[in-house]
């Protein structure tokens, strides 16, 4: 039974705070009642063996009660006392008998040790404790139930660490990091189709919004692993920021929202409960009107209790009034963000990374146009001054992409929950803009792709005019240039993602169900097509859709119509926060592994410039009688000089090539080729004829080996009259 705290107990986590057990939050377990209860707070101190409790209530009559309280870890019992208020052991003037009206309780009592020794050690040291606490009340005279109330038990210790939020989005910045790198020495290599080293920043904030978006579900999470999630927040534009939820407050006030339940000011003073949303919702917005201990104060015997007057045990967290929470509205409200602003939230934070990628762009031109005036302007640099304003647009429409789902889901969820007319305008407004923007990028590159198979046979052009890989390459980058279009599908799941879990919200079997379905679907298409141009963009892509696939499994277990046992959910929560770990982990190190291998090794594009450079110079001073033009020359060189200078040779001859978009009547193999000379021939003819004979040979469009064969390899010596000065055998 203990199984699932143990694994817990593993993780490598700090030890905070004391040992101590305390309830947070508490709810009514009993339809009707005698007796009501607007305040509890119990708390049981390991060092002392005491239990501190702090209960107020009313009650219809005077009538004297028994007390029976349960404490639940994970599911399994762990301690039960039943006892009588009146006796003189467990003696509890308040509640000895309880009075007609408002009455409160507050004292300690020492637990035997008999008792303590059932509590596990680890369960004070565990992060966020599965525990539940019940007490109920029941009469002496014909033990009719009067009272039950249940609370969550806590120890202080969280998977929720403020530095873990900061070391995920260090991950992602490393990985946007990279990224920019790889595209600019594409950019100075001024070579396009050229794929971006896997994990890109795309793929490491998808996936990070993956695991945001499983919290999302309206399941009943272990709390480790709502905790956990948590920490991925930020990659779908939740951060937490008071300021600018109070401007947002005063939008939707101004705008017709209600702030009664929905603002930070009232989430402040509030705790939050997850509940399963399954249960009576309205019976429950019932009970919360009897949850407000702040206003709550009594008089017994001459002594004023609770309120700001209360001389119990009372603390900051009984002054709170008790909020059910689940799926989307519990993960955004974690962290102080009201449901309704959740939408205008991520609308802002966008805003304001757009204004910051447009300043920094544009202080980055300044810096190069002062760089031209006072200095020598770099030659790499000279396309980004040209093109600023396309950089921005290529940028935006980059993030656009890279947001999509979470962006689907937010506007869907605020078409659904939220409650201000100008925020449901503005999340129409901008889904419709960025579908349309992502439309029109679909349709252009369709367009072309359309095109290059009507004039070239296939999509190629995609990836090697450079002016097209320049406009559209973002969509399109990684794939293999014969599943470019996979772009397309990508989009239509980040889609249907969204609509899923923001649509099914309150129905976690629909919602875990649907997303179950739709990963699958995206897991066969990689696993079939396999359409990245690098093998390692394969199998991480494949990793991470198998990843996802795996999450969503998990998840199943938390759906509560299942059935499934709190132990066993708390154990697959571990397992859950294992996969996902260890995938934010391996993502972290294969960054750094293609930091280091692009820090350490040549330019790709640089060495084919030079090598290109190299080819030139040799070609210009190539003869018959060279070396270069026989067995000595290396094979890859001569295949590699082949390819590229018979393309050159044969367009410049012939300018209706197809290389040049035109049609050759008459085939290379068919042209006469000059193998004698006259010794009349100037020397400037002489060199024209020995240079077409040697172009002739090395690249006749039949000859499929590596070398030439070896009748034309034997050098020629041609028929070369006295001249002034003579003929050396060299070109000058």
């Amino acid at each position: 039974m203990f199984a699932s705290i143990l694994l817990l107990g593993a993780l490598p986590l700090g030890v905070l705070g004391a040992d101590i057990l305390e309830t947070h939050g508490f709810s009514t377990c009993l339809d009707s009642s005698d007796i009501k209860i607007q305040k509890m707070n119990v708390k049981y101190n390991r060092a002392t063996n005491k239990v501190v409790f702090d209960v107020a209530g009313s009650s219809a009559k005077e009538q004297k009660v028994m007390a029976k309280l349960t404490v639940l870890a994970y599911g399994t019992e762990v301690y039960k006392k039943e006892f009588n208020p009146c006796d003189e052991g467990t003696k509890v003037t308040q509640l000895c008998p309880v009075p007609a009206g408002e009455f409160a309780a507050t004292g300690e009592q020492d637990i035997p040790a008999s008792y303590a020794s059932q509590i596990p050690s680890i369960a004070f040291s565990v992060p966020d404790l599965d525990g539940e606490a019940k007490l109920q009340l029941s009469a002496v005279d014909g033990g009719q139930d009067l009272a039950c109330i249940q609370s969550t038990v806590t120890n202080g210790k969280s998977m929720s660490i403020p530095a873990v939020p900061y070391i995920v989005a260090g991950i992602a910045g490393a990985a946007l990091l990279l990224s920019g790198l790889s595209a600019l020495g594409a950019g100075a290599g001024s070579h396009a189709g050229t794929a971006t080293p896997s994990p890109t920043f795309g793929e490491v904030i998808g996936w990070f919004q993956s695991v945001a978006m499983n919290g999302m579900l309206s399941v009943q999470y272990p709390s480790v692993y709502r905790s956990f999630a948590k920490n991925f927040a930020f990659s779908g534009g939740l951060i937490q920021w008071e300021a600018m939820q109070t401007t947002i407050d005063s939008f939707r006030e101004r705008t017709g929202g209600n702030l009664t339940e929905n603002s930070v000011k009232y989430l402040k003073n509030a705790t939050l409960i997850h509940q399963d949303p399954s249960k009576n919702l309205a019976k429950r917005a019932l009970d919360e009107a009897f949850l407000f201990a702040r206003e709550f104060s009594t008089t017994v015997n001459g002594t004023t209790l609770g309120g700001d007057g209360s001389t119990g045990n009372s603390t900051a967290e009984d002054d709170k009034v008790m909020h059910f929470v689940h799926g989307i509205q519990g993960y955004v409200e974690e962290l102080r963000i009201p449901r309704t602003n959740t939408f205008m939230t991520v609308l802002l934070i966008f805003a304001v990374v757009i204004a910051a990628i447009i300043v920094g762009i544009l202080l980055f031109k300044v810096i190069l146009e002062t760089w031209a005036l006072f200095g020598n302007f770099p030659k790499s640099l000279t396309s980004f001054r040209k093109r600023y304003w396309w950089v921005v647009a290529k940028t935006i429409t980059n993030l656009i992409l890279i947001l999509y789902g979470i962006w689907t889901l937010y506007c869907v969820y605020q078409f659904t929950k939220g409650d201000s007319w100008a925020a449901k305008a503005l999340a129409g407004v901008t889904l419709v803009v960025f579908t349309c923007i992502l439309g029109y990028f679909t349709f252009k590159i369709w367009a072309k792709a359309k095109e290059y198979k009507k004039a070239m046979g296939d999509a190629s052009g995609l990836f090697e005019d450079k002016k097209t890989w320049l406009k559209y390459s973002l969509f399109y980058e990684n794939y293999k240039k014969s599943y470019w279009w996979i772009f397309v599908p990508t989009i239509v799941y980040m889609f249907a993602k969204g609509c899923v879990i923001a649509g099914g919200d309150g129905h976690g079997l629909v919602q875990t169900g649907g997303q179950l379905i739709i990963e699958a679907l995206l897991l066969i298409l990689l696993l079939w097509f396999r359409p990245y141009s690098l093998k390692s963009g394969n199998w991480i892509n494949i990793i991470i859709q198998v990843a996802r696939v795996l999450s969503v499994a998990c998840i199943l277990v938390f759906v509560q119509e299942l059935g499934i046992a709190q132990t066993t959910q708390t154990i697959t929560g571990i397992v859950l926060i294992v996969i996902q770990s260890v995938l934010t982990g391996l993502l972290a190190i294969l960054i750094a592994v293609n930091a280091l291998v692009i820090c350490c090794r040549e330019n790709p594009h640089r060495r084919r410039r030079k090598e290109a450079e190299k080819l030139n110079r040799d070609l210009d001073n190539l003869t018959p009688l060279d070396a270069r033009n026989s067995l000595l020359m290396d094979p890859s060189e001569y295949k590699g000089a082949r390819t590229s200078v018979r393309h050159s040779v044969i367009s410049a001859a012939n300018p209706l090539s197809p290389s040049n978009r035109g049609y050759d009547p008459v085939p290379l193999t068919e042209r006469p080729v000059h193998t004698r000379y006259d010794t009349s021939e100037s020397r400037t003819g002489l060199l024209g004829d020995a240079a077409s004979m040697d172009a002739a040979s090395r690249f006749d469009s039949h000859d499929r080996s590596l070398s030439p064969p070896a009748s034309m390899r034997a050098p020629r010596l041609p028929d070369v009259g006295p001249a002034p000065g003579g003929y050396r055998g060299m070109a000058y």
